[in-house]
C-alpha cells in the first residue's frame, strides 16, 4: 500500500466512525409538534350546529308579534283628542320667500266614526287661540293683538264636520266649517288614521290631518299687515298650510271597558 492509498483507508475509516454519532445527536434533538389538523367540513358543520339552540329552547319572538290584538270595536265608536299628545301646526310665508312655522298647542275635540257610513261620522275640534308659538315670544305676543287673532276677542278656534267621505281603509276626506277670528268659512281635510293600537289600557289611534287656508278670509292680519314685501308680493303670504297631528282616545261603551 503507498501513501496515497493509506490516506484514502484512514479518511473512510473516519468518516464511518463519526456517522453513528452524528446520528445519534440528531435523534436526541426535541422535535417539534406536528401541525393540528385542520378541521373538516363535518367538524366545522357540527361545531357551528353545536351553537344554535335544540329543538328544547325558546324560539326568537318576532318583532311585533309580542303587542296585544285589538279587541273588536263596535260599528259606530267614540273618541276623545288627547292633549298630550295632540298639535295643531301652521306654516306661512315671511317676505314671499322664507317659511315661518308655528303651533296651536293642546287642541281638544271628539270623533263619532260611523265605520259602515262614514258619511253619518262627525268630528269637533277647538283650539286656544291663546297657546299659539312660534318661538319668538315678541312674534307670539304680537300674533294674539288686535291686529292678527285678537285672542282677547276670540279666544278659540272651531271646526264642526259636516261630511265625511272613506277614499281607503286608512284614508278620509272630511268637510267642515272652520271658524277663526269671528268668521265661518268651509274647508276640506285630507285624513290618515292608522289603525286601533293598544296603550296602557286604552285603544287608540293616530291621526294626521291636512288643510290650507286663505288668512284673509278670515279677516287675520288684513288692516294692518297687508303691505309690499320689498322682493315682491306681501310682507306676510295669504296661504297658511295647516297640519294637524292627534292622537284619538277610544271612550268605552256605557256598561263595558276597553
Amino acid at each position: 500500500m503507498n501513501v496515497h492509498e493509506a490516506i484514502t483507508a484512514i479518511s473512510v475509516a473516519t468518516v464511518l466512525a463519526v456517522l453513528p454519532a452524528c446520528k445519534q445527536a440528531a435523534d436526541d434533538q426535541p422535535k417539534p409538534a406536528a401541525p393540528a389538523a385542520a378541521p373538516s367540513p363535518a367538524d366545522a358543520t357540527t361545531t357551528t350546529t353545536s351553537k344554535t339552540p335544540d329543538a328544547r329552547s325558546a324560539p326568537a319572538i318576532a318583532a311585533g308579534t309580542d303587542q296585544p290584538a285589538v279587541p273588536g270595536l263596535p260599528r259606530i265608536s267614540s273618541w276623545e283628542l288627547d292633549p298630550e299628545n295632540s298639535s295643531v301646526t301652521f306654516v306661512g310665508k315671511h317676505a314671499n320667500f322664507t317659511n315661518v312655522r308655528g303651533m296651536f298647542q293642546k287642541p281638544s275635540g271628539t270623533v263619532v266614526l260611523d265605520d259602515a257610513t262614514p258619511v253619518h261620522s262627525r268630528i269637533t275640534a277647538t283650539i286656544d287661540v291663546k297657546s299659539i308659538t312660534t318661538g319668538v315670544e315678541e312674534r307670539d305676543t304680537h300674533l294674539k293683538s288686535p291686529e292678527f287673532f285678537d285672542a282677547a276677542r276670540y279666544p278659540v278656534i272651531t271646526f264642526a264636520s259636516t261630511s265625511v267621505a272613506r277614499s281607503s281603509d286608512t284614508a278620509y276626506e272630511v268637510t267642515g266649517n272652520l271658524t277663526m277670528h269671528g268668521v265661518t268659512k268651509p274647508v276640506t281635510l285630507a285624513v290618515t288614521a292608522s289603525p286601533p293600537f293598544q296603550h296602557f289600557g286604552t285603544i287608540r289611534r293616530g291621526i294626521e290631518a291636512t288643510t290650507s287656508v286663505n288668512r284673509q278670509d278670515f279677516g287675520v292680519g288684513v288692516d294692518a299687515w297687508n303691505v309690499p314685501a320689498e322682493s315682491g308680493g306681501l310682507l306676510i303670504g295669504d296661504r297658511v298650510e295647516i297640519t294637524v297631528d292627534a292622537e284619538l282616545v277610544l271612550v268605552p261603551e256605557p256598561g263595558k271597558g276597553h
